[in-house]
Protein backbone atom coordinates (compact mmCIF):
# COMPACT_ATOMS: atom_id res chain seq x y z
CA UNK A 1 0.00 0.00 0.00
CA UNK A 2 1.45 3.48 -0.96
CA UNK A 3 0.72 6.23 2.00
CA UNK A 4 -0.95 9.31 0.09
CA UNK A 5 1.88 12.16 0.24
CA UNK A 6 -0.66 14.75 0.01
CA UNK A 7 -1.55 14.87 3.36
CA UNK A 8 -0.54 16.14 6.58
CA UNK A 9 3.07 16.22 6.11
CA UNK A 10 2.93 19.14 2.96
CA UNK A 11 0.89 21.31 5.25
CA UNK A 12 3.36 20.44 8.48
CA UNK A 13 6.43 21.65 6.01
CA UNK A 14 4.74 24.40 4.49
CA UNK A 15 4.35 25.78 8.32
CA UNK A 16 7.76 24.59 9.15
CA UNK A 17 8.93 26.94 6.02
CA UNK A 18 6.50 29.96 6.59
CA UNK A 19 7.98 30.25 10.23
CA UNK A 20 11.40 29.08 10.07
CA UNK A 21 12.51 30.34 5.98
CA UNK A 22 15.19 28.35 4.73
CA UNK A 23 18.88 29.44 4.35
CA UNK A 24 19.72 28.69 1.08
CA UNK A 25 18.53 25.92 -1.60
CA UNK A 26 20.48 23.37 0.15
CA UNK A 27 18.70 24.16 3.83
CA UNK A 28 15.51 24.13 1.22
CA UNK A 29 16.29 20.65 -0.07
CA UNK A 30 17.39 19.30 3.70
CA UNK A 31 14.41 20.19 5.03
CA UNK A 32 12.15 18.52 2.39
CA UNK A 33 14.38 15.70 3.08
CA UNK A 34 13.44 15.80 6.67
CA UNK A 35 9.81 15.64 5.83
CA UNK A 36 9.94 12.55 3.79
CA UNK A 37 9.56 14.34 0.47
CA UNK A 38 11.75 13.19 -2.68
CA UNK A 39 13.12 16.04 -4.57
CA UNK A 40 14.31 14.77 -8.04
CA UNK A 41 14.97 17.96 -9.93
CA UNK A 42 16.45 21.04 -8.36
CA UNK A 43 17.53 24.47 -9.95
CA UNK A 44 19.09 27.97 -8.88
CA UNK A 45 15.82 29.57 -9.11
CA UNK A 46 14.03 26.70 -6.90
CA UNK A 47 15.15 28.82 -3.66
CA UNK A 48 13.16 32.05 -4.80
CA UNK A 49 10.30 30.11 -6.05
CA UNK A 50 9.49 28.39 -2.89
CA UNK A 51 9.82 31.23 -1.20
CA UNK A 52 7.25 33.28 -3.37
CA UNK A 53 5.25 29.59 -3.17
CA UNK A 54 5.15 29.96 0.93
CA UNK A 55 4.32 33.46 0.49
CA UNK A 56 0.97 33.23 -1.82
CA UNK A 57 0.61 29.97 0.56
CA UNK A 58 0.03 32.63 3.63
CA UNK A 59 -2.72 34.59 1.86
CA UNK A 60 -4.59 31.34 2.50
CA UNK A 61 -3.56 31.21 6.03
CA UNK A 62 -4.40 34.87 6.52
CA UNK A 63 -7.65 34.79 4.30
CA UNK A 64 -10.28 36.85 6.41
CA UNK A 65 -13.35 34.40 5.91
CA UNK A 66 -13.49 30.92 4.83
CA UNK A 67 -14.96 32.07 1.59
CA UNK A 68 -11.92 34.10 0.99
CA UNK A 69 -9.79 31.47 1.91
CA UNK A 70 -11.39 28.86 -0.54
CA UNK A 71 -11.35 31.30 -3.30
CA UNK A 72 -7.80 32.03 -2.97
CA UNK A 73 -6.85 28.59 -2.72
CA UNK A 74 -8.56 27.59 -5.54
CA UNK A 75 -6.73 30.83 -7.56
CA UNK A 76 -3.55 28.96 -6.81
CA UNK A 77 -4.69 25.22 -7.92
CA UNK A 78 -5.83 26.44 -10.70
CA UNK A 79 -2.19 28.04 -11.30
CA UNK A 80 -0.30 24.88 -9.68
CA UNK A 81 -1.79 21.53 -10.13
CA UNK A 82 -2.43 19.54 -13.24
CA UNK A 83 -5.22 16.77 -13.98
CA UNK A 84 -4.38 13.59 -11.42
CA UNK A 85 -3.23 10.56 -12.64
CA UNK A 86 -2.40 7.18 -11.47
CA UNK A 87 1.46 6.77 -11.50
CA UNK A 88 4.07 4.19 -9.94
CA UNK A 89 7.16 5.90 -11.34
CA UNK A 90 9.37 4.72 -8.59
CA UNK A 91 8.35 1.33 -8.60
CA UNK A 92 6.70 1.74 -4.78
CA UNK A 93 3.31 1.29 -6.04
CA UNK A 94 0.46 2.86 -7.51
CA UNK A 95 -0.32 6.44 -6.60
CA UNK A 96 -1.90 9.83 -7.32
CA UNK A 97 -0.03 12.64 -9.00
CA UNK A 98 -1.50 16.24 -9.33
CA UNK A 99 1.65 17.40 -10.66
CA UNK A 100 3.32 16.72 -14.64
CA UNK A 101 6.15 14.04 -14.79
CA UNK A 102 9.76 16.13 -14.50
CA UNK A 103 8.41 18.73 -11.76
CA UNK A 104 11.12 20.90 -10.22
CA UNK A 105 11.23 21.34 -7.13
CA UNK A 106 9.10 24.34 -6.62
CA UNK A 107 6.32 22.97 -8.95
CA UNK A 108 6.86 19.13 -6.55
CA UNK A 109 6.69 21.56 -3.24
CA UNK A 110 3.56 23.60 -5.03
CA UNK A 111 1.04 20.84 -5.84
CA UNK A 112 2.19 18.91 -2.62
CA UNK A 113 1.26 22.16 -0.23
CA UNK A 114 -1.64 23.32 -1.95
CA UNK A 115 -3.50 19.82 -2.74
CA UNK A 116 -2.25 19.21 1.40
CA UNK A 117 -3.52 22.32 2.24
CA UNK A 118 -6.94 21.59 0.41
CA UNK A 119 -7.31 18.12 2.01
CA UNK A 120 -6.38 19.42 5.00
CA UNK A 121 -8.96 22.18 5.32
CA UNK A 122 -11.85 20.10 3.51
CA UNK A 123 -11.07 16.87 6.03
CA UNK A 124 -10.73 18.54 9.50
CA UNK A 125 -12.25 21.72 8.94
CA UNK A 126 -11.83 25.15 7.31
CA UNK A 127 -10.48 27.01 10.27
CA UNK A 128 -7.73 24.19 11.02
CA UNK A 129 -4.86 26.98 9.68
CA UNK A 130 -4.18 29.79 11.22
CA UNK A 131 -1.60 32.33 12.97
CA UNK A 132 -0.60 32.02 16.66
CA UNK A 133 -3.14 33.78 18.95
CA UNK A 134 -0.27 34.76 21.64
CA UNK A 135 0.06 38.56 21.56
CA UNK A 136 3.70 38.35 20.97
CA UNK A 137 3.62 35.85 17.91
CA UNK A 138 2.58 35.65 14.25
CA UNK A 139 3.97 32.01 13.61
CA UNK A 140 1.79 29.90 11.26
CA UNK A 141 0.57 26.33 12.54
CA UNK A 142 -1.99 23.62 11.30
CA UNK A 143 -4.06 22.31 13.92
CA UNK A 144 -4.05 18.27 13.65
CA UNK A 145 -5.30 18.26 17.12
CA UNK A 146 -8.06 15.52 17.74
CA UNK A 147 -10.65 18.30 19.30
CA UNK A 148 -9.63 21.04 16.19
CA UNK A 149 -9.45 24.05 18.96
CA UNK A 150 -5.66 24.44 18.87
CA UNK A 151 -5.05 28.58 18.92
CA UNK A 152 -0.98 28.93 19.45
CA UNK A 153 1.54 27.33 17.27
CA UNK A 154 3.19 25.41 20.35
CA UNK A 155 2.46 24.78 24.06
CA UNK A 156 5.20 26.97 25.03
CA UNK A 157 3.30 29.87 23.37
CA UNK A 158 0.10 28.78 25.17
CA UNK A 159 1.12 28.25 28.40
CA UNK A 160 3.39 32.17 28.09
CA UNK A 161 -0.46 33.44 27.65
CA UNK A 162 -2.11 31.41 30.59
CA UNK A 163 0.66 33.53 32.54
CA UNK A 164 -0.45 36.81 30.79
CA UNK A 165 -3.82 36.32 31.31
CA UNK A 166 -3.84 35.15 34.92
CA UNK A 167 -1.11 38.12 35.99
CA UNK A 168 -3.50 40.40 34.34
CA UNK A 169 -6.17 39.38 36.69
Amino acid sequence: MHINPYGEGPVLLAVDLANDPPADLEDLVRRCDAHDILVETVRPEDFAGCRDLIAAWLTVVDADDVAARVARLNDLLAEHASHPRVTDHAGTGWHIHYRESGATLTGLLAVLILTGTALHLTTRGMTRLGRCASSDCRAVFADVSRNGRQRYCSPRCGSREAVRRHRAS
